[in-house]
């Protein structure tokens, strides 16, 4: 998945760079000196998490997406998100439990644009970082307990619930994450973007009773590690709000000229 995921990463950066090429070899004559760039508001949706949800009949997500431009460089970016998912954990076989995680979460933060664009272009190739937060509720749908009495219980395991599962409401948790992504314009205003993310949980407020095995926008919590890693294929639309002036350096005149 990660070996995918990097290819498709170097193929958009690959595009961009040929994008943009193109675009200057048609739009902007070479002895400008001046131009200007766009700045608005980008906002989409997350196409991972719609496809899995058709895919998936144990899950059912939605993440927005949004940047905002606020200097050549740098964008105010974020994620919206809701989820829930039901897992199944299993020995052998044998059920040891089910639980469906449920609810929300919000990353805030900004992402610096390391690609020099070409003239009318707006791609990223951007490092990133946010602090996200999330909100969720975690039900205990099903589980066995072991039973060492193998007298009454062969293969070991006891049913542990009735017929009304438990949930466990109130928690949540807040993490900070990395991100690098690329996003390329398709056609007038419109960006596939892809992200990778690697999530560190700074708080993590948890029932005694059952951990939080899962968190919405962090995906799955290890066992004595605070890291996580996360994905994001986005298809955004770029509203322009104004424009702004650039002077581009003119071309260097020789000193018999001067």
């Amino acid at each position: 998945m990660l070996r995918y995921f990097i290819s498709l990463l170097l193929v958009l950066a690959l595009s961009i760079n040929g994008f943009s090429q193109e675009t200057d070899q048609t739009e902007q004559p070479i002895d400008s000196v001046e131009y200007k760039q766009q700045y608005g508001l980008r906002v989409g949706a997350d196409l991972s998490r719609v496809v899995r949800s058709f895919l998936d009949e144990n899950y059912t997500g939605l993440e927005l997406v949004g940047d905002y431009r606020l200097t050549e460089k740098l964008y105010l970016a974020g994620e919206l998100g809701n989820e829930e998912f039901t897992q199944t954990e299993d020995l052998g076989g044998t059920l040891l439990y089910n639980y469906t995680t449920t609810g929300s979460y919000i990353k805030l933060g900004v992402d610096w644009n390391t690609y020099q664009n070409w003239y009318g272009m707006n791609n990223l190739i951007s490092l990133g970082g946010r602090y996200s937060f999330a909100t969720f509720s975690q039900t205990l749908n099903d589980y066995q307990v072991f039973n060492s009495n193998r007298f009454f219980t062969p293969d070991g395991f006891l049913p542990g619930i009735g017929e009304t599962p438990e949930e466990f409401s109130g928690l949540n948790a807040s993490w900070l994450e990395l991100v690098l992504g690329v996003k390329a314009e398709l056609f007038a205003n419109i960006y596939l973007g892809i992200s990778a993310r690697l999530g560190y949980l700074i708080t993590n407020t948890e029932d005694d009773r059952f951990p939080n095995l899962w968190i919405p926008g962090f995906n799955k919590v290890t066992d004595r590690s605070n890291f996580g890693v996360g994905f994001n294929y986005s298809i955004s639309y770029f509203i322009p709000f104004y424009k702004k002036s650039k002077k581009k350096k003119d071309p260097e005149t020789s000193p018999s000229e001067q």
